[in-house]
C-alpha cells in the first residue's frame, strides 16, 4: 500500500481508510493560504515543506456561514452534524483516497468538487468519503475551494491588479488543485492522463464552467455534472443569480467595501475574515461566478450548447423532485398572457398542452410545471447531435424510494449516498434495496471514471443494465429506483414543446 509519497511540495504520509487496502490522505495543500495579500488574488503555489507531512485529518473549512443543528431544516439534519467543525480563511487542501500498490498503476483518477451554492460546504461532510469508489481501483481526489466573498467576490481595485484575473477566485481554486492533480497524481498511483472532474449541485455548476473556460484543454478527459445543468424557464421562478458580469459585481463590491469601511483593496485586505464574512452576511448580497472574459468567456450553458467546450464524454442528470419550475401567474389570464409573451404564436398550442380550457389554473399550472434540469439535458441532447457534436451524453433520472420520519422523497442532493456508497453513514433507515441501488450507481460511476463509458459488469458478476447515451433519437435515461433500469420514453409533450421553442427563440437569448 502507498503509504508514503512525494509530491512536488514535499513528503506526505497517509493512513490506512476503514478498508485497509485504501490509503487516506487528507489536508494537503494546493496552493498557498489565500491570507493577507492573497485575499482576492488567484491561488499562489504551495511552499514547500520539511520533513513528512502527516495527512491524517481534513483541513478546516472554508469561511462560511455556521450551519446550526435543526430538525426542522432537512439539510442540516442530513449534513451538518457537526456545526463547530474548525474553519478558517486558510482553505487551499485537497484529500486522496489511493487504492495503489505502487506508484506505476496509472489508475483512473476522479477530481471531486463539492455543492453548496457556492456559499457553503466543505469536503469534510461525511457523504463525500472517497473509498468505496477507491475501492473500484480509482485514485479520488476531493478539492476544497474558496466560497461566498472570499471566492467570488469582485472589485474595480482588484481588476486593476490582475486583469488577467479578476474574479471567479473559487473556481480558480479548483482548476489550480486539478491542475496539482495532474502535475502530481502519478506518485499516488493515478494516471494523469485519465481525469474525470465532476460535483453535484453548484459544485457541477463548477464542473460545467470548468468544461466550457478557455483555458483547460487537455486538463481531464470526462465530466460528471449531477445536478448542476438547468435552463432558466418562466420569468419569476426563483433562481440563484449565480453568474453576472464583471461591471455588475464590481459595483456590487464597491458597495461591500463600504458597508466594510474601507476605501481601498490593501485595507480589505487587512480586515478580519470573520469580520469580512458577517458584513457580507449582513449584505444579503450573493456573489457567485462573474463573466470575466478570462476564466469564464460568457453563460457556460450557452457555451456548452455551441460547442466552446473541452469535447470530452458527460454524465449528468438529477434526481426527480428537484428544481421545478412553473408559471408564477395567479388567474388564468395572467397565465394566457404569459404564455403569448412567451411564445407568440404557439401560445395557444401551450395552453392547450396545459389543458388551459379547462378553467383550472391550478392543473394547468401543475402540467405547465417541469424539471429545470431536465429541460436543460434535452437541450443540451439536441445540440450535440443538431451541431454535429455527437459526445457521448450520459442521462440518468435518480427516484429511489427515501425512507425516514419525514418522508422527504428524493430531495436536491441526497443521491450523493448512493454513488459514493456511503449510505452506512446516514441516519436514515436504508435497507437491502438501497445498498443494491447505492452499489450499482457507484459501479457505473467508477466506470464512467475508467472509460467515459459506465457499462460494464455488478459486483455479482453479471452485467449491469445497458446504458446507452442520450440523443433525441435514442432517449435513453437510465433511471435509478427500486433498481437501476433504462427506458426510451418520450419526454412529455410540453417538455418536447418547450425545447423546441428554447431553439426557436434561441437568437434573442442573454447578452452574457
Amino acid at each position: 500500500m502507498l503509504r508514503l509519497v512525494k509530491v512536488e511540495n514535499g513528503i506526505i504520509q497517509g493512513l490506512p481508510a476503514a478498508d485497509p487496502r485504501i490509503t487516506s490522505f487528507k489536508g494537503i495543500p494546493f496552493a498557498a493560504p489565500p491570507v493577507g495579500a492573497n485575499r482576492w488574488r488567484a491561488p499562489q503555489p504551495a511552499a514547500n515543506w520539511e520533513g513528512v507531512l502527516k495527512a491524517y485529518e481534513f483541513a478546516p473549512v472554508p469561511m462560511q456561514v455556521r450551519q446550526e443543528l435543526d430538525d426542522n431544516n432537512i439539510y442540516t439534519r442530513e449534513w451538518a452534524v457537526e456545526p463547530n467543525i474548525a474553519m478558517n480563511e486558510d482553505c487551499l487542501y485537497l484529500n486522496v483516497w489511493t487504492p495503489a500498490n505502487s506508484a506505476d498503476e496509472k489508475l483512473p483518477v476522479f477530481v471531486w468538487y463539492f455543492g453548496g451554492g457556492l456559499q457553503v460546504g466543505h469536503t469534510a461532510e461525511m457523504e463525500f468519503d472517497g473509498e468505496r469508489i477507491a475501492r473500484r481501483g480509482v485514485v479520488v481526489v476531493t478539492v476544497s475551494y474558496r466560497l461566498n466573498v472570499f471566492g467570488f467576490l469582485s472589485h474595480p481595485d482588484i481588476t486593476a491588479e490582475a486583469p488577467q484575473a479578476p474574479a471567479n477566485f473559487g473556481h480558480l481554486d479548483q482548476q489550480f488543485a486539478t491542475r496539482w492533480v495532474k502535475r502530481n497524481i502519478a506518485a499516488f498511483g493515478g494516471d494523469p492522463d485519465n481525469i474525470t472532474i465532476g460535483g453535484q449541485s453548484a459544485g457541477g455548476g463548477s464542473v460545467l464552467s470548468q468544461l466550457t473556460s478557455p483555458n483547460n484543454e487537455g486538463l481531464f478527459q470526462r465530466a460528471i455534472i449531477q445536478s448542476g445543468i438547468m435552463a432558466p424557464l418562466y420569468p419569476g421562478n426563483y433562481m440563484p443569480k449565480f453568474l453576472r458580469t464583471l461591471a455588475e459585481a464590481e459595483q456590487d463590491g464597491v458597495q461591500l467595501f463600504e458597508a466594510l469601511g474601507v476605501s481601498s483593496l490593501a485595507e480589505a485586505r487587512q480586515l478580519d475574515a470573520q469580520y469580512v464574512l458577517d458584513k457580507y452576511l449582513e449584505s444579503n448580497a450573493f456573489w457567485g461566478a462573474v463573466v470575466d472574459h478570462a476564466f469564464m468567456v460568457g453563460n457556460p450553458f450557452e457555451l456548452f450548447l455551441e460547442n466552446k467546450r473541452q469535447m470530452v464524454p458527460v454524465l449528468f442528470g438529477h434526481t426527480s423532485s428537484e428544481f421545478y419550475s412553473a408559471p408564477q401567474v395567479t388567474t388564468m389570464e395572467g397565465l394566457k398572457q404569459l404564455a403569448v409573451e412567451m411564445f407568440g404564436e404557439e401560445a395557444e398550442t401551450f395552453l392547450a398542452l396545459c389543458d388551459a380550457q379547462s378553467g383550472d389554473l391550478n392543473e394547468a399550472v401543475r402540467k405547465a410545471s417541469i424539471s429545470a434540469i431536465e429541460y436543460a439535458i434535452r437541450i443540451a441532447g439536441q445540440a450535440n447531435m443538431d451541431t454535429g457534436a455527437n459526445i457521448p451524453l450520459y442521462y440518468y433520472n435518480f427516484d429511489a424510494e427515501i425512507p425516514g420520519w419525514d418522508n422527504p422523497g428524493t430531495f436536491h442532493s441526497v443521491d450523493l449516498w448512493f454513488f459514493f456508497e456511503t449510505l452506512a453513514k446516514c441516519w436514515r433507515p436504508f435497507v437491502g434495496k438501497h445498498y443494491d441501488l447505492a452499489r450499482q450507481m457507484c459501479h457505473y460511476w467508477a466506470n464512467f471514471i475508467r472509460t467515459g463509458d459506465p457499462n460494464g459488469q455488478d459486483s455479482t458478476g453479471e452485467d449491469l443494465p445497458k446504458w446507452e447515451p442520450y440523443t433525441p433519437a435514442s432517449l435513453c435515461v437510465m433511471q435509478f429506483a427500486e433498481q437501476a433500469f433504462a427506458t426510451k420514453e418520450q419526454p412529455s409533450e410540453i417538455v418536447k414543446f418547450l425545447v423546441e421553442q428554447y431553439f426557436r427563440t434561441r437568437l434573442s437569448s442573454s447578452p452574457l
